[in-house]
């Protein structure tokens, strides 16, 4: 299974153009939150994604709650809108998270959750998943640019227990595109620029 790999668009309308492009291409996107800019412009960044055509996972990020989510893609009838939820799509099994993990220093209008918090939203994480977060797991793809470790401890203990075939993130900007690994699970930062990533054979039908 091919797929497309994308966050962190903030309103960005020609790089989610592009992506619609290269959705053609593959058998699933998958965007791991913050389509828009401190709640604004969701709508409209939503409405050049609904031109992707494959079935397309999305969960909400720290600029958007999963509410406004749901609103902005009702109708878009290949879009799947994940927070503490799955979905099963050629035989794949996908799990998504979204928001602010841990409690981010932005303030109230940030779409935040405690690690406490995530580890019940995380807990119906099926194992050998694809998972997706908005947030990066602690120690990979998640340094600031001071080199500060700002992902996750509930999503790397996700992961550890689990063990997905994949774990796809965004957030923490200075690593979008790139990809670390824990244990034998690729995590990606997805980036604005989007990642296509093919699942090994035999990890999906």
């Amino acid at each position: 299974m091919k797929l497309l790999l994308f966050s962190d668009l903030h309103c960005d309308a020609v790089a989610a153009r592009a992506l619609v492009e290269r959705s053609r291409q593959v058998d699933v996107a998958i965007g791991a939150g913050d389509f828009s800019k401190v709640h604004r412009g969701l709508h409209e960044i939503i409405q050049v994604l609904r031109a992707i055509e494959c079935p397309t996972v999305l969960v909400p990020g720290n600029n958007e709650n999963i509410d406004e989510l749901r609103e902005a893609c009702r109708g878009w009838k290949d879009a799947h809108i994940l927070h503490g939820s799955g979905v099963t799509l050629h035989g794949m099994a996908f799990y998504g998270v979204g928001g602010g993990i841990p409690v981010t220093p932005f303030g109230d209008w940030s779409y935040d959750f405690s690690e406490i918090a995530a580890v019940e939203l995380l807990a119906d994480c099926p194992p050998g998943a694809v998972l997706i977060t908005h947030s990066p797991p602690l120690g990979a793809v998640d340094s600031s640019s001071e080199g500060q470790g700002l992902g996750s401890t509930a999503i790397r203990a996700t992961i550890e227990a689990t063990k997905p075939v994949l774990a796809v993130c965004g957030h923490v900007h200075v690593d979008g595109g790139k990809h670390e690994c824990i244990a034998n699970t690729p995590v990606v930062n997805a980036g604005p620029g989007g990642v296509e990533w093919t699942l090994p054979a035999g990890k999906s039908s």
